[in-house]
């Protein structure tokens, strides 16, 4: 079987689906958990596609070899020039699987502080209300999504006098405020919302790092106004792990 840069193009793509969804979880930085069967059936088919077309290939190459000739030489000169079309395979088509090779390699990161800095989004409850109280004991921990929207939307103040405690990732503005941020998902990291919480009184971590913040709700404004903003006051700030996960769900 000779290799084809189209066959090898699928064979590669396949293999890296099959690399980030069935032996890894690196998927979960594209797309949702539920997705991931369709994953692995999409990688199993492009590979089998990429060997089925070269076998096939080969197939009808050596039919071709085979045929007699026709009378007067014209069949021998037709061949000929058919057997020099078939090996006339471009060179440069072999630089389409340099992308899919990387793929392979070196999967893409998930979506971090740039993507965060550049859209924001305010994901809450639509129009002022009470929420339910939080469970008891202190330190709470919240979603992004969950302290955002009591922080910008709760008539109540459930949070005031209680330790809540967020995980995100580290993103700034270019005037030194920071925040912890996660990314919102509804299917696929293409449709990625920033979800952010603006920290104070702890110094910044470097950019992209995951942290765990604990602190306490600090208010900035009437809720359902432009000036109620999801800001902490940090009591501690500790290094984590990216998760396996990196984004919230809806």
């Amino acid at each position: 079987m000779r290799l084809r840069p189209q066959g090898v193009l699928l064979i590669l793509c396949g293999a890296a689906l099959l690399r980030i969804a069935l032996f890894s979880e690196l998927y979960l930085r594209y797309v949702k958990e539920g997705l991931r069967p369709y994953l692995v059936v999409s990688g199993v088919a492009l590979i089998a596609l990429g060997l089925v077309g070269m076998i096939r290939r080969d197939e009808v190459e050596d039919k071709d070899e085979d045929a007699p000739e026709t009378h007067g030489g014209h069949g021998q000169d037709a061949h000929a020039g058919h057997d020099h079309d078939h090996t006339r395979n471009p060179r440069i088509a072999w630089l389409l699987t340099a992308p899919a090779l990387a793929l392979l390699l070196f999967p893409p990161p998930a979506l971090g502080s740039y993507s965060a800095g550049r859209e924001e989004a305010r994901v809450a409850a639509q129009g002022t209300g009470t929420f339910p109280e939080l469970p008891a004991g202190d330190p709470v921990d919240l979603t992004l999504g969950a302290f955002a929207s009591r922080a910008e939307w709760d008539t109540g103040a459930s949070m005031k006098g209680r330790t809540v405690r967020l995980t995100g990732f580290v993103t700034r503005d270019d005037d030194g405020t920071w925040y912890i941020a996660r990314l919102l998902v509804t299917c696929c990291a293409a449709d990625a919302q920033a979800l952010k919480v603006q920290i104070r009184g702890a110094d910044a971590p470097a950019a992209d790092a995951w942290v765990t913040v604990t602190g306490t709700w600090h208010p900035t404004g009437k809720p359902g106004s432009d000036a109620a903003r999801p800001v902490l006051d940090a009591t501690s700030v500790k290094r984590v792990p990216a998760p396996s996960d990196p984004y919230e769900k809806r």
